[in-house]
């Protein structure tokens, strides 16, 4: 698994452990939780998951600050997930 996945799988974990964050990002991305399990580790699914962060700063910080990463390094991943 490369870097920019592995920050991502990373960041969706993150983002699932908090109930009403994982209900956002469901909504906002129109994604089942059927749908999450399994495409977990699809690049597109990964992308947009660090996009849902990216769109809400507080949560991009708090994010990278959880991971032990700076912000950028978020946008980073999600630009070479989409390559």
């Amino acid at each position: 698994m490369d870097k920019a996945a592995a920050i991502a799988l990373s960041a969706l974990g993150w983002t699932l452990a908090d109930d009403d964050r994982a209900q956002r990002l469901l909504a906002l991305t129109g994604l089942s939780p059927d749908d999450l399990r399994s495409r977990v580790g699809e690049p597109a699914l990964l992308a947009a998951t660090l996009r849902f962060l990216e769109a809400h700063e507080p949560d991009l910080i708090a994010c990278a600050e959880a991971l032990n990463v700076e912000p950028v390094e978020l946008i980073e991943a999600q630009r070479a997930l989409e390559q």
